[in-house]
């Protein structure tokens, strides 16, 4: 079954050979020998290519679940569940993961040595399964899934500038005040320039930024030096609000918070090094008064 999948997978007799470490030929007598103890064609091959038939679809399938437990089970009865050995591969936002994430993810390694941490902090959107994530750390309403997510608190949108800025330019008292006021954009993969208001949202306004800057780190760097207003996570901004460098306005017309949820793939049995991280991510992340 396991040189079965290889096979499927990469869709080459010697490709699936020399990942397994057997002769193409090993290869070719297993898949005859499968295909006669089923009596059913599971591989269609051609000079060029190698394809599942509509029941080797089917088996692929089958057999991916089955090895999966298979190898569940094995690591179970090896303790494997029990202390955490291998990598984890951990990812979020770039600016939530260096303030917040790697702290714990340091935090983590020191406590289990057997493991390696790797950390993926990009701004977009990373799919679990494909990259082989195996913990996440999401800011933003989650679509259905069947992923596993435990909310450790949120986070709210603020619009910010530089007192040197108000007193020049003034303060902006409703959201339409803003089409008077010089606007510093981020260009990140969840910004734009369509501004909604309220709890419910409906209240909405485009805006039309002078300038648009490609990190959250140069328009809040904007913002500070009294150039403009941004609109930015609180996270984001907490340093420069709490001493002063920023002020936040129109907070009567903030919309609801964002939730910040621990994701990560729930199966049967869930491995150490994952539960480990998860059950000390959710413990960090709830303690941090900023996210309350």
């Amino acid at each position: 079954m396991k040189i079965f999948v290889r096979v499927a997978e990469t869709g080459s007799f010697a490709q699936a050979a020399r990942q397994l470490h057997l002769s193409p030929p090993v290869v070719t007598r297993v898949i005859a020998a499968l295909e006669d103890q089923i009596g059913v064609r599971l591989l269609t091959r051609t000079t060029r290519s190698v394809k599942m038939t509509e029941a080797g679809s089917g088996y692929f399938e089958d057999c991916r679940r089955i090895l999966a437990d298979m190898a569940d089970a094995e690591a179970a009865a090896a303790g494997s569940h029990g202390n955490p050995t291998g990598t984890l591969l951990v990812t979020g936002s770039v600016m939530f993961g260096q303030i917040y994430v790697l702290p714990i993810l340091l935090e983590y390694l020191d406590r289990f040595p057997a493991v390696t941490g790797r950390s993926l902090f990009v701004d977009r959107i990373v799919n679990i399964i494909e990259e082989g994530v195996d913990v996440a750390i999401r800011i933003g309403h989650l679509p259905d899934s069947g992923l596993s997510a435990i909310r450790v608190g949120q986070v709210r949108r603020v619009i910010c500038g530089a007192p040197a800025y108000f007193e020049k330019h003034g303060i902006p008292r409703t959201p339409a005040d803003l089409a008077h006021h010089r606007i510093i954009l981020p260009t990140g993969a969840w910004v734009s320039p369509d501004w909604h208001f309220g709890t419910d949202g409906k209240t909405s306004i485009t805006v039309h930024p002078r300038l648009l800057c490609n990190t959250n780190e140069a328009a809040i760097a904007a913002a500070e030096q009294g150039w403009g207003l941004t609109r930015i996570l609180s996270y984001q901004v907490g340093e420069p609000l709490a001493d002063g460098r920023l002020l936040a306005v129109l907070d009567q017309y903030a919309e609801k918070p964002l939730p910040i949820h621990v994701v990560h793939a729930e199966g049967r049995r869930t491995a150490a090094k994952v539960r480990n991280f998860v059950d000390l991510a959710v413990e960090r992340l709830r303690a941090y008064p900023p996210f309350q």
